[in-house]
This record gives structure tokens, sequence and C-alpha cells, in this order.
């Protein structure tokens, strides 16, 4: 839906083509009929910027993994709820899903791949049940790119997921009955690299310095759409608590020209040079637990959640919070606060950095071809 997963399967590609592989990537919302992938993806931009609860609603009732409570108390197993005594399954993406499995079996009958591997939960379901109906014969890797694995990720028809952190491989273990494992986030190298020296962030660095002399340099991230609640009231507030904010405003102009007006506050559209950007500052206050957050990590930047989005933005940085690679504020005074802290330099700031990094314990390219040549289906 937005740019992280495209980032995810972009980086896998080239890992993988750079090992000599071939590599073709596929946008599943482009399998569905005519029309339906791009009412989704506006639908879902539409929601999640002008009414960010009706998404938390539907993350609740279609993607939030566990057993809800229904109106009579009762609780039935495996996420279904109890009415008057019936259990009667949460709904979810399997009539989406059935859309997309001939075309995807098409397609994999013309190319004839080695393996499929899924960045977008849609796509884990499809290649899940093909898997488990035997249509597909190829192994089905899942690189699941969120902090919390929601119940769209999980089918127990694909062979082995690989997950962000520990908690989420087991969470992801015990829901499919299948292989999971802990391979870290997957970013560019030029992220780690652009914060031990490489590269130029000089630039950024001499350009904040004279914009606002030594005050510590804190992003904020709105996504590839500019989403977020009261981003420029935030940028504000830190302003006035000695904090040089960096609104990341992504591709919405207007945000970033609302932005621009409000003194001691830089307001940035759509950049490509985001490590450099990254290696010039100290900390990201983050709404999603996205991929601007796994990059952050890898670029040794304390990640602190606020506001976060309804949803998978509020499990996300829960998770991330639980891991250790995070903290999450629940007002103002209490993210200054945090950000005092993680922003200078000392032992609880190099604590943050050394767990956000510790997270990136594999390739994940690596695993995927080493799993493909073993042609193993898990038990």
């Amino acid at each position: 839906m937005g740019a992280g997963h495209d980032a995810v399967a972009g980086e896998l590609a080239e890992r993988l083509r750079s090992r000599g592989h071939t590599v073709r990537t596929e946008d599943v919302l482009a399998l569905l009929p005519s029309g339906v992938g791009a009412a989704l993806r506006a639908g879902y931009r539409g929601v999640v910027r002008r009414v960010p609860g009706l998404y938390g609603w539907v993350y609740a009732a279609f993607l939030a993994p566990g057993p809800e409570r229904a109106p009579d108390g009762q609780r039935g197993a495996g996420g279904a709820e109890l009415t008057g005594g019936v259990a009667v399954p949460r709904p979810g993406s399997a009539p989406l899903a059935a859309l997309a499995e001939r075309p995807l079996t098409a397609l994999v009958d013309r190319w004839q791949p080695d393996a499929v591997v899924s960045t977008f939960h849609l796509s884990a379901q499809v290649t899940g049940r093909l898997r488990e109906r035997g249509t597909l014969r190829v192994p089905s890797v899942v690189t699941v790119v969120d902090f919390a694995v929601h119940r769209g990720w999980l089918h127990q028809g694909n062979d082995v997921y690989l997950c962000l952190t520990e908690e989420a491989a087991r969470t992801a273990e015990a829901a499919t009955g299948g292989t999971a494992e802990a391979t870290g986030p997957v970013v560019p190298a030029r992220f780690a690299e652009a914060a031990e020296g490489g590269g130029h962030p000089g630039r950024w660095r001499a350009e904040f310095e004279r914009l606002a002399p030594g005050r510590p340099v804190v992003l904020l991230s709105a996504g590839a759409w500019g989403v977020g609640s009261g981003l420029p009231g935030t940028a504000r507030e830190l302003a006035a608590r000695g904090f040089c904010p960096v609104l990341l405003c992504g591709r919405d102009e207007r945000l970033r020209r609302r932005a621009s007006g409000l003194p001691g506050v830089v307001a940035l559209g759509w950049t490509e040079d985001v490590e450099h950007l990254m290696a010039a500052a100290h900390a990201l206050v983050d709404n999603a637990a996205g991929q601007t957050a796994a990059q952050a990590l890898a670029a040794g930047l304390p990640v602190v959640g606020y506001r976060p989005l309804p949803g998978h933005g509020a499990a996300g940085l829960r998770a991330m919070t639980d891991a250790g690679v995070s903290e999450l504020a629940r007002d103002r005074r209490e993210l200054a606060l945090i950000l005092g802290r993680v922003t200078d330099p000392g032992p609880v700031r190099e604590r943050r950095v050394a767990l956000g990094r510790d997270l990136f314990r594999a390739d994940a390219a690596r695993r995927i071809t080493e799993l493909t040549l073993a042609g193993v289906r898990a038990p």
C-alpha cells in the first residue's frame, strides 16, 4: 500500500540479483481484477489520512491477532467471537486473496520461478492458500515488514516466515505451526555506512548547524503520504523546547507548505537522500513503526513513538517498545523528556543504538537462497 513494502521488495531483489539470481517483482494489487487494486489503495490512503479511527476499527476487525470479546463476554478460540454460545469466525482477507490466485498461478506457470517471496500480507494469503492446496509447487517465503505480526500475514500454507524480531517469529510460528526466524529488517547497507561516515552527510549537518546551532536534530516521520496527527503542532512544541525539528512530509506538499512557516521548524518534501539526513540527525519521532523506523535503527538513530496511527502503527510501536528498540511517549512533555535522554551522548543513547543495530541479525536474501536451495518444506 505504502512505500515500505516496495522498498523491502526492491532491496531483496537487488541483493538476490547481486548473488546471480534472476528476480521478477509483481504488485499483488495489480493481479486483482481491473480497478480493484487501485480502489483498495485509494480507499486505504483516504481512510488513514482523513478518518484514521475508522482504519483502527478495520484493523481490529480484520487483522488484529487474538480473540476478541463478544457482546456477551464470552471468547472463542482462534480469533472467533462467541455470540450466544456459537463461534463466529472473524472476517479476513480470503475473498481478496481468492481473486488473485488465478493470475498468480498463471504467472508462476509462465515464468517457472524457484521460489515466491511475499513482502505484503495479502500476497502471503494468496501464496499460503495456493501452497496449502499444492497448486504452488515451489517454496513460499514470507518476509514480514511489520514489527507486530497481524493475522493478515499468517497462513499455515507458507513454508517459512522471516521476521523483524524474535517475538514476531514466535508469533508467526505459533499461529501457523510452521517455521519462522528473526532475520531483522531489510534495509540498504548505505544507511549504516552513512552513519559510520560514508558518503556526504556534511551538507545536512552544515545546514542544520546554520539553522539551529547547537540544537539536537529530531526527524519527525510522516511516511510517504504525509500521514499523522498534529504533526505541525508537535514540531512547533519541539522547537520551543530547544530541538531542531525536521518534519519529513513525504509527498504531501500541502503539509510541507503549512510547516514551512513555523519558526524553528525545517519542513522537507520527498527526498532520496534519507540515509545522509539520518546520519546528520540525533533521533526519529515516528508514528507508524514502518520502514522509516527500520532505516533509523540501521542508521544508529534512537526511535521514539508518538501519537501512533491507529491499527498497525500503534501495534508496531508497542512491539518496538517491548523489544527495547523504542520508547512510546504519552504526551508532548514526555516526548521532550525522552528525546532529551536519547539525544544526549552517553550510556542511555549508546544502549538504544546498540539494541537497534542488534536487530540486524541475518541477510534475508541469503536465507531466501538457502531455503530455496534446500527445498525442504517445513513440517
